[in-house]
């Protein structure tokens, strides 16, 4: 072995603990990594396993009553591989067992196995030939409900009475994420999918002969805009919505919205975490050629070169980067499929298919090495540089005087151990700067861990409380005229109605378009209202649109710009709608207008597509019994199953997620903790051990070693606030999308947690500290420099 190997065996002994820790560090970053990678990649592949064995469609259209004979028109369409028509209903729901009213999606289902979005059976068995009175539940709302193949449900359906017995549990691609029009959250309980034959269903809606959805699978080479753009010509006579291709389907943007936020988090994160690797790494280098500047000269001087003397270094550094990595890659393929499994199962995948992705363990490995390497890199530099002659002298002693940050405190009325403590950290302030920047890191990393907490409870405070202050929502199959808001009110137990009316539309600005509803409400509005990031109310204008934040970024527009709103209903007008204001909302993306003024740019007048209601919660039961049977009312929302949704998704969803982030954080904070206290415990070894010499005791040595890490915790404090700004900042618009934004919020108690707990494990350190100097050699560390 050579000598300089010996050397390196001999160094990662004595930095047992310090490597141990940046180990840590390095693991935690490459497990982050590995672990977001492999759980979206094995959410993208599973997706795409289950699309494709099911038949996921991959274009969509809906119309009314539109005649059977049609689809052979639509067959024929060039680019046309497969087509399936259907007949698609509300329905609402007697759950046995609940009090609790529930609303389902009802979907015909064809003789034999659909050609397209076939439901994927979990249990039971599939509907029978001829019996018209099964059904398939979704497996979401069979669960949350407690049921199970032989339930039997009571539906209305178009305003008549019908009985019907569960025979399967099942799940479909077009449903990963089964929500309620409108909703951004999912509501198991309420809400859920029921596979009626289509017989059946047909004559529950009227619809014999006919159907209102079609999917449709392309050929291959077939261009989906030509073929959206011929469905629609073909379906226009009869109040096509318009034609859409899979990515605008909310189902599968829900889902792709999810993957494309765990690679922004695989993307930030792990640049975090290894950034403060690296510090730390550099940190540690350079107090570690600091010390062995008399070895580096003695063996430039015996023959050993500038290159060999830096490799020597790089080794180590690379020996220890490189275990961490090596520990984080399995952490990291644990994590993922701990995770991935966590998602198939909220998104009902009927499969996960996890692979091991050597390239992505290869590429943290590489990204952690090289980071590492490049935080030593000063260091090293300062290794190679080094001339053997001045390498065998001990450093220049700095000058001693009073600093300015002595007169700042006020010396004189300081101890003698104060003055010495406060001189230490005036003279190398780069040293001091530092240490607290690594705890800063700390700090903001802590933060970054626990801000999810905070930018939820904003959500929930912004979305839940201060914009939607209704009890319960009612929407209509379709859109109805006439004195509505009249006749809810006259319900026993209504005392507000706030009707609204949503318009299916294409927003588009130049090239860029976005499919959303156009949205008219009241002005004065107060059960709904658009509320603003800062909680001000924004309100609606007479003529003009206010858009979400993320919906003009977008299409790219700002306040004063226009925009086209292309309407898929009636007579499908043109509106051009000036850009009044925009909202900076978190959940989904709305385009809201005045809803008599959309009526007139419609010239429909006052059709109502929904209401908004306030309930005496005494008579709550009787209005959801009178509403639910009505035959034109789709369904009715609470208040309450919203918010109960929001929560359970939160703590379904991100919980787990969550968890690890913070156990991460945990890691990687006291890592930084321990390597900075022990660093500067090594740069103040030989002058403790001076002190001990004339007369010092253990305690007063240590009172000023653990006085200059107070000092450095002090400054680190204000320092991590602003550092945690920033990482909450690339976090939040990092993993932005329009399904929901993160608040850019941390709440004070979240900023005194993270720095509690860098004071806390500084202090538990420096206690360590103490043993330290009990163990101090006092006479080999004071010949080493001689």
């Amino acid at each position: 072995m050579r000598a300089l190997d010996r050397k390196l065996l001999r160094d990662l002994r004595r930095l047992a603990l310090q490597a141990v820790a940046i180990a840590a560090l390095v693991a935690c970053a490459v497990a982050l990594l590995v672990g977001s990678v492999a759980t979206y990649r094995a959410l993208e592949r599973s997706r795409a396993r289950y699309y494709d064995t099911h038949r996921f469609a991959q274009v969509f259209a809906e119309a009314r009553r539109v005649p059977e004979p049609v689809r052979e028109r639509l067959a024929e369409l060039p680019g046309v591989a497969t087509l399936e028509t259907r007949v698609v209903g509300g329905a609402t729901v007697t759950v046995p067992g609940s009090g609790e009213p529930a609303t389902a999606r009802v979907l015909s289902l064809p003789p034999g196995e659909p050609q397209l979005n076939v439901p994927y059976l979990r249990a039971g068995r599939a509907l029978a030939p001829g019996a018209l009175d099964e059904a398939l539940a979704s497996e979401g709302f069979a669960k949350a409900n407690a049921l199970a193949p032989g339930a039997v449900l009571d539906l209305v359906v178009n305003g008549r009475a019908q009985r019907v017995r569960v025979v399967g549990i099942a799940i479909s691609p077009e449903v990963v994420y089964a929500i309620r029009p409108g909703d951004v959250f999912p509501d198991d309980r309420h809400y859920g999918i029921l596979w009626l034959p289509r017989e059946a269903l047909e004559a529950a809606l009227d619809l014999e002969g006919a159907f209102d959805e079609v999917s449709l699978q392309l050929a291959p080479g077939a261009r989906e805009e030509a073929v959206v753009a011929a469905v629609d010509r073909v379906l226009a006579p009869y109040g096509g919505l318009g034609a859409y291709g899979r990515g605008e389907h909310v189902s599968h943007r829900f889902l792709t919205d999810e993957i494309s936020q765990l690679k922004a988090v695989a993307a930030a994160l792990p640049v975090i975490f290894l950034g403060v690797a690296a510090y730390l790494v550099s940190l540690v280098m350079s107090r570690l050629v600091a010390t062995q500047r008399q070895q580096i000269g003695m063996l430039k001087a015996v023959g050993y070169g500038s290159g060999e003397i830096g490799l020597h270094y790089a080794k180590l550094v690379a020996l220890v980067a490189g275990a961490g990595a090596a520990l984080g890659a399995a952490g990291g393929a644990a994590l993922g499929h701990g995770l991935a499994r966590t998602y198939a199962d909220f998104y009902r995948l009927p499969v996960l298919v996890f692979e091991g992705d050597v390239g992505v363990v290869a590429l943290a490995a590489a990204l952690a090495v090289g980071g590492a390497l490049a935080g030593a890199l000063g260091a090293v530099g300062r290794a190679v540089r080094l001339p053997p002659a001045e390498a065998m002298r001990p450093a220049t002693p700095p000058t001693y005087r009073r600093s300015a940050l002595e007169r700042l405190a006020g010396a004189r009325l300081a101890s003698p151990g104060a003055r010495m403590v406060l001189r230490d950290v005036a003279r190398r302030p780069a040293r001091a700067a530092l240490s607290a920047l690594g705890l800063a890191f700390a700090i903001g990393i802590l933060v970054v861990a626990f801000f999810a907490g905070d930018a939820f409870d904003v959500m929930f405070l912004r979305v839940m409380v201060e914009g939607q202050r209704q009890d319960g929502t009612v929407t209509f199959t379709h859109a109805l005229a006439g004195d509505v808001e009249a006749e809810l009110r006259a319900l026993p137990g209504v005392r507000r109605v706030e009707p609204f009316r949503a318009v299916a539309a294409v927003l588009r600005s130049g090239h860029r378009t976005h499919r959303t509803p156009l949205l008219g409400v009241d002005r004065d509005a107060a059960l709904t209202r658009l509320v603003d990031g800062d909680g001000a109310v924004v309100p609606v204008p007479p003529a003009g649109i206010v858009l979400s934040k993320k919906l003009a970024e977008i299409l790219g527009v700002v306040p004063g710009d226009a925009l086209e709103a292309e309407v898929l209903e009636g007579r499908r007008p043109s509106l051009r709608l000036p850009v009044v204001a925009t909202v900076e909302d978190y959940l989904g993306v709305q385009a809201t207008v005045d809803r008599a003024h959309l009526g007139a740019l419609l010239g429909e007048g006052a059709l109502v597509s929904g209401a908004h209601l306030a309930i005496d919660p005494r008579h709550l039961p009787e209005v959801q019994a009178e509403l639910r049977a009505r035959p034109n009312v789709a369904g009715v929302t609470l208040r309450a199953a919203a918010v109960a949704a929001f929560r359970a998704l939160i703590a379904e969803l991100l919980g787990l997620y969550l968890a690890v982030i913070a156990v991460l954080a945990l890691t990687i904070a006291a890592g930084v903790v321990y390597s900075s206290t022990r660093v500067t415990y090594s740069e103040r070894e030989r002058e403790l051990a001076t002190l001990r010499v004339i007369g010092f005791t253990r305690g007063e040595a240590w009172r000023l070693l653990a006085g200059e890490i107070a000092l450095h915790v002090t400054a680190a404090v204000p320092a991590g606030f602003l550092v945690a700004y920033a990482f909450v900042a690339y976090t939040a618009s990092a993993t932005s999308t329009d399904l929901y934004r993160l608040p850019t919020t941390i709440a004070r108690p979240t900023f005194a947690t993270a720095a509690l707990v860098v004071a806390s494990a500084s202090a538990l350190v420096t206690l360590v500290a103490l043993r330290w100097i009990r163990r101090l050699d006092l006479v080999e560390v004071l010949k080493s420099r001689e």
